[in-house]
């Protein structure tokens, strides 16, 4: 029997709002993924007392940090289960400027740099957020994420109100925290707290600045718990009123967190960056902070009933052109490796290590219920040796390049008129001009970063912050002087910024008499300029004579399902990797670093394409490891 009910339209609206609350209610179940044991949402994150709350009830933070941006995006799953099976509750990331709008007013978000699927994905598997927007990030990140294009206004003040750096500040954030806004804690999300900006009492050029980085958050919709992020000397300066202070360290800095509790009593404290290990710098040696001495200061912070957050968990790589350099205590720009393993508890290629090991165990004690299983990992190959089997001169592949630049005077790469008159941010630029005799070449310390210099494409040396003068032999008639210039990565941390333009940033003498009439080909090898180098008919057999600087071509092939590697060079001497078109990142014969990470789902089943860009040495094969090398080893002092 059928029985048909006939309901007023007022009923049959009540029905469906009924429904529709219904369905709301199920779907915050489904894409909540922190677990909370009320349904109301209505109580986030708060520092009322001296603990951590949330939802009501007592809440300590054991983060972790792990960059989207440096780990492949097939990954990210891998990597933040293994987090949680370590037994910490809160991912913490930055978000690098410089990548998601790499062109003014051009923004990207897709793909590799889908920040919200990464925030659906943290939320789907049980963790919550600590969102760190920026606009300046530090990070080892080349200029702290800030983008270059900056840089093109002679007087840009990077990290103060000056007017054309808020402008371009307001409009990145209109792109991004609309994105971020409806993933917070309040809407259902996994966004639980949101930095302002990062590190500031260490640069503090503007006092101004902080409550407008706070005012460009809060009036675009951002509603949790704010926080800041300093050293204990920056915590003097760095502070926000509104925003809750944090400390970050490495050794255990007990008169730190007594200035912390002296400057806001009665408030939870955190470390916000543990570091648990630290970066590399090619030319020094690979830092290791021992697993002992990590879990002795972490079990510290937690018996002080203290928040943390693991700077790094997860390192990754720094891809690409991306890493930045350091000068603190330095005369002149010390660049970083492309490994960011960090010497953290899960390593580059998302291993475990004695550390992991170690804090899982510490941290199972901060728990009630016992800790997920621990992810198998990843296969790894050392795949067979692959043999070099064509190669192409920089000089023939400037065909690929776009349309050289012709200016009287040298032109650093960020005022360069391309990429639609945002100059060029990473890579290599070429400068040439014509001589008529040889004597003393001079960079008057105008080269950023290094320079390697020709005469008629014969090489004669590399101009850098220690070598600024070269001796040039006499010849008949005119000659082409080319200098190859390298932006070896930009400054990411201190108060020098604003200097970071890279390429020739002045003039260059002979005999000291300025150069002048330069044609400047921009090498920012960008992967359309890659595949053209690739697909070109320009390629030369190997028995033909090798011809430096010069692009390298050789085919690796995967059979069955393709896995993690590493790239080893010996006989190599400096460029880059790209496989399948991807840019893997520098490599330097001085070290440490001597392997270079390869994403297995970077590759594919059959034949894939390895192309090396090299400066000056190369051999006749690339060779594989199943396993990293990172170099000699020194403590973390």
């Amino acid at each position: 029997m059928v029985v048909v009910v006939r309901l007023s339209l007022k009923q049959r609206y009540g029905l469906l709002v009924c429904f529709t609350i219904a369905g709301l209610i199920a779907y915050q179940f489904t894409r909540r993924g922190p677990e909370v044991k009320r349904m109301s949402r209505v109580e986030g994150l708060r520092a009322n007392s001296s603990q951590f709350s949330l939802e009501g009830e007592p809440f300590r933070i054991l983060g972790g940090s792990i960059h989207y941006f440096r780990v492949p995006r097939a990954y990210w799953e891998d990597r933040l289960l293994k987090m949680r099976a370590c037994g910490l509750n809160t991912l913490t990331t930055y978000v690098p400027w410089n990548l998601h709008e790499p062109e003014r007013g051009v923004f990207n978000f897709q793909d590799q740099l889908d920040l919200e699927a990464y925030l659906r994905l943290a939320a789907s598997l049980g963790l919550w957020v600590i969102l760190r927007p920026g606009p300046y990030i530090c990070a080892e990140w080349d200029l702290g994420g800030l983008p270059s294009w900056l840089l093109r206004d002679k007087n840009m003040k990077m990290r103060t109100t000056y007017p054309r750096f808020t402008d371009a500040v307001n409009s990145f954030f209109d792109q991004l925290i609309r994105r971020v806004v409806p993933h917070q804690y309040s809407k259902g999300g996994p966004i639980i707290a949101v930095q302002v900006e990062n590190e500031y009492g260490s640069y503090a050029k503007d006092t101004e600045y902080m409550p407008f980085i706070k005012e460009a958050l809060l009036s675009r919709g951002i509603t949790e718990l704010l926080l800041t992020s300093d050293n204990q000397e920056g915590l003097k300066l760095g502070g926000v009123q509104g925003a809750l202070e944090t400390i970050n360290f490495q050794k255990l800095n007990l008169d730190g967190i007594k200035y912390l509790d002296g400057i806001q009593p009665q408030k939870p404290r955190m470390v916000m960056e543990y570091w648990s290990g630290w970066f590399d710098l090619w030319g020094g040696l690979h830092h290791v902070f021992t697993p002992e001495e990590m879990l002795a200061v972490v079990s510290e912070i937690l018996k002080l009933d203290m928040s943390i957050n693991l700077y790094m968990f997860h390192g990754g790589t720094n891809f690409g052109f991306m890493s930045g350099a350091f000068t603190v205590g330095t005369p002149a720009p010390k660049p970083m490796v492309t490994s960011y393993d960090y010497d953290a508890p899960l390593s580059e290629a998302g291993d475990y290590t004695t550390k992991y090991h170690l804090l899982r165990n510490l941290f199972s004690h901060y728990h009630t219920k016992l800790l997920p299983e621990v992810p198998s990992l990843q296969e790894r190959k050392a795949y067979q040796p692959v043999v070099i089997q064509q190669h192409l001169s920089l000089w023939d592949s400037l065909h690929f390049t776009d349309k050289p630049f012709k200016s009287e005077r040298p032109v650093n790469m960020e005022n360069l008129p391309v990429n639609n008159n945002n100059g060029q941010s990473y890579g290599y630029t070429l400068y040439e001009t014509t001589i008529t005799r040889g004597g003393a070449l001079s960079s008057k310390n105008n080269v950023r970063d290094r320079a390697l210099v020709f005469v008629d494409r014969h090489f004669v040396g590399v101009l850098d912050y220690k070598v600024q003068e070269l001796a040039l032999l006499d010849g008949k008639g005119e000659r082409t002087l080319s200098l190859l210039v390298e932006n070896c990565g930009r400054v990411n941390y201190g108060k020098t910024l604003d200097e970071q333009r890279k390429g020739l940033v002045g003039d260059i003498e002979v005999n000291k008499k300025p150069l002048r009439d330069f044609i400047i080909h921009s090498l920012d090898m960008k992967p359309g300029f890659v595949n053209r180098v690739k697909s070109s008919g320009h390629w030369k057999s190997m028995r033909q004579q090798l011809s430096f600087p010069g692009f390298f071509q050789a085919k690796l092939h995967v059979e069955g399902k393709p896995r993690d590697t590493f790239i080893r060079l010996p006989g190599w001497s400096k460029g880059v990797v790209f496989i399948n078109g991807r840019n893997l990142g520098r490599y330097w014969s001085i070290g440490p670093q001597q392997t270079l990470y390869v994403p297995g789902p970077w590759l594919h089943k059959g034949t894939n394409q390895v192309v090396v860009f090299e400066e000056q040495e190369a051999d006749g094969k690339i060779q594989f490891a199943s396993s990293p090398d990172y170099g000699m080893t020194v403590d973390v002092q």
